[in-house]
Order: structure tokens, then sequence, then C-alpha cells
């Protein structure tokens, strides 16, 4: 089975999946929101340091576009954006959950084998 998607073509929902959150941000943004809803750019920059404001603005703008996340646009001066996982992006939440999880074990298992081989 073929799927089209934004002119791209994926042989499996998988990928199509990955090709969604796929991104050195989405997971990290994700989780962000799962935390607390809604944010502004402000808050989830806040909460992660490490990503430029350009990268950050990109990766929102394709969740976006994927409808994973919602923006809300306040009418006032100076303009208020807040993010919020629609309700796709809330299905998320086990997904983003168990990789955290993953990562944590993963994390353990390597300061484990680090430690073994420096004994």
């Amino acid at each position: 089975m073929e799927i089209t998607y934004k002119e791209k073509e994926f042989y499996t929902s998988k990928d199509l999946a990955l090709s969604v959150i796929g991104g050195r941000w989405k997971i990290a943004i994700i989780w962000c929101l799962l935390q607390q809803s809604p944010l502004r750019l402000s808050e989830i920059q806040e909460k992660l340091p490490d990503v430029n404001q350009r990268m950050l603005i990109r990766q929102l703008r394709e969740l976006e576009d994927d409808h994973i996340v919602t923006r809300f646009v306040y009418p006032v001066v100076p303009p208020k954006v807040e993010y919020e996982l629609s309700e796709i992006g809330r299905r998320l939440e086990p997904v983003v959950t168990s990789i955290c999880n993953w990562g944590d074990q993963f994390l353990n298992h390597v300061e484990k084998n680090e430690n073994e081989s420096h004994s």
C-alpha cells in the first residue's frame, strides 16, 4: 500500500508517522506541551534552552502544519501566541512517554557499560 501525504510517498503508516514526529526537537516539544499547555514560544524556549528560536519556530510550524500542534494568536499588541497539542497530538502521549522512559533506561545502560569498561 502506498500512501501519499504532502506530495511525498510512504510505503507504510509507520513511515508516515516517523516523518511527522521525526526531527531533532519535535518529541521534546510534544513532551513540553504534554506537561503544560498552552505554552508561549518563550516558555517552550525556557524548557528547551539548547534549541535556537529559528529552529524551534520551524519545528512548531511543521507540527502545526501536520495538525499535531494548534497555534492561537490573540489580537493584542504586542502579539500573543500560544501553542497546545491538538486532539490527534494529545494521542501521542503514550508514544512520547514510552520514548522518554526508554531514554532513561538507555542512559542507565550506557552508564553501566561505561562504569564496567573503566573498572
